[in-house]
Order: C-alpha cells, then sequence, then structure tokens
C-alpha cells in the first residue's frame, strides 16, 4: 500500500512539472510580439517578476523539507524561464517602464525575498522554520491565484473572453488538480491547499469562456443598436425639412390669394371732393 501511494505521488509530481513547464511556456507569444515590434507596448513585468518571486520561495520551503524534490525541480526551471522573461522585457522596454520593473524587482527580490530568507534564518529554527515558510508560500499562492478575478470581472462585464486565453486556463486548472494531489499524498497541505482555489478558479474561468465565446462584446452590441437609431433620425430630418417646405408652400398661396389679380376689381376708396 506504501508502495502504491509513493508512486502515485511520484506520478503526480512529475505530471504536475510537466503541466507546470506548458504554462512557464505560456508567455512566448506575447515575447514574439514584442521581439517583432521591438517594443513592450502595454504590456507590463509585473507577472514575471511575482512569478520569480513565487518559484524562489517554493525553492526555499522545498529546501527546508526533506520530500519534495520535485517542487525544486519545477521551480528551478521556472526561475530559469522567469528571469530570461525580464530581461528580454528589460531589454525592449521604453526608459520608464524598465524603471519602473527594476523598481519592482529590488522591492520584491532583493528586499522581500531577502527579508524572508534572513528573518526566518535568524529568528526560527529547525521545524518552525519550515511551517513559517510554509505559510508565506500558502498566503502568496493564494493571492496570485485570486489574481484572475480582474479578468473575471471584466469578461463578465463586456461579454468578451478576449483577454482569457483558454489553453492558459487549462493549462492551470490541470497544474492545480496535480499539485493538489501531491500535497495530498504527501500530506503537505501548504502544497495542496492553494491548489483548491486555483482548481475553482480554473474551472470558473472555462465556464465562462464557453458562456461568452460566441457572444458579441458589449461595445459592439451598442454600435449596433445606434445605428438604427440614426437611421431614423435621418429619416426624420428630411421629413422635417418636407414639411417646412410645405409650409412655406402653404403661406406663399395663402398670401398670394389675398391680392387680387385684376386691378379693375380693387375697390376705389377715393372721395370725390366738391369745390
Amino acid at each position: 500500500m506504501t508502495g502504491n501511494l509513493a508512486h502515485l505521488t511520484l506520478a503526480f509530481g512529475l505530471l504536475g512539472n510537466v503541466v507546470s513547464f506548458m504554462v512557464f511556456l505560456a508567455p512566448i507569444p506575447t515575447f514574439y510580439k514584442v521581439y517583432k515590434k521591438k517594443s513592450t507596448e502595454g504590456f507590463q513585468s509585473a507577472p514575471y517578476v511575482v512569478g520569480l518571486f513565487s518559484a524562489m520561495l517554493w525553492i526555499y520551503y522545498a529546501l527546508l523539507k526533506t520530500n519534495v524534490l520535485l517542487l525544486i525541480t519545477i521551480n528551478s526551471v521556472g526561475c530559469f524561464i522567469e528571469t530570461l522573461y525580464i530581461c528580454f522585457f528589460l531589454f525592449y522596454a521604453p526608459k520608464k517602464a524598465r524603471m519602473e520593473s527594476l523598481k519592482l524587482i529590488v522591492l520584491l527580490i532583493v528586499v522581500g525575498f531577502g527579508l524572508i530568507v534572513a528573518l526566518t534564518q535568524f529568528l526560527a529554527s529547525g521545524v518552525t522554520r519550515g511551517v513559517i515558510v510554509g505559510w508565506i508560500c500558502l498566503v502568496f499562492s493564494l493571492c496570485v491565484f485570486v489574481a484572475p478575478l480582474g479578468v473575471v470581472r471584466q469578461v463578465i462585464k463586456t461579454k468578451s473572453v478576449e483577454y482569457m486565453p483558454i489553453l492558459l486556463s487549462v493549462a492551470l486548472t490541470l497544474s492545480a488538480v496535480m499539485w493538489f494531489f501531491y500535497g495530498l499524498l504527501l500530506g503537505d497541505f501548504n502544497i495542496a491547499i492553494p491548489n483548491v482555489l486555483g482548481f475553482i478558479f480554473g474551472v470558473l474561468q472555462m465556464i465562462l469562456y464557453y458562456m461568452y465565446k460566441n457572444k458579441k462584446p458589449v461595445a459592439d452590441e451598442k454600435i449596433t443598436t445606434s445605428e438604427p437609431k440614426n437611421s431614423e433620425m435621418e429619416q426624420k430630418i428630411p421629413e422635417f425639412k418636407d414639411q417646412k417646405i410645405i409650409d412655406v408652400v402653404k403661406l406663399e398661396t395663402l398670401m398670394h390669394s389675398d391680392i387680387p389679380k385684376d386691378p379693375s376689381n380693387v375697390p376705389n376708396h377715393t372721395t370725390e371732393v366738391n369745390a
């Protein structure tokens, strides 16, 4: 029984590595666009800096544990890929975006991660250190999984799935499933619990995608509904003009009808004055 459990844990861990690797490769089309245009345009570096910070946190947590080697493998790959993304972004970003990215890197990676390592190394020891870092990883992962709520809100508001790629949502959902069972079989709830939320939000995104994928965005509907109104106004304007012309013609006929055409028929109102 124990052997079967170990095999299952290994299987879910390996599948989690494969799916997570696919998720790490998801931004490649974005950076291909950046390379083609030689500009980062409206793209931001925050997701990649946060991804790097998350991977570093999980590596630190895994090093404090003894049985989570597969966490180290995938997050090491994640650190490498996210670092490449950030360097690529900094190379093509304008000066303002580059400075903002560097500030975020210093704040999150250097100061944030540095403080976590320093404080846990000096103020905690043994199992307590692992528990503290585990809780930090859990809370941070929950925050990362809650982040897509902004996209969900935008989809519901606009009735458009333009900014919610379905393949990425499927990959994130599968990743959450794999890592949930990996954490559950290991008895490590710091790994399992955040992925419950990840699975719920992943399923929610897929449901919304199939609800709104064939619907017109709200902006398009407003444009199409405004077109008939414009045509009605255009029809009313000529009618109004025609009515004014008719009224002018009527007025002219009335005026002319009051003026006698034969001067002989005009009554003579002059009176003869007797000398």
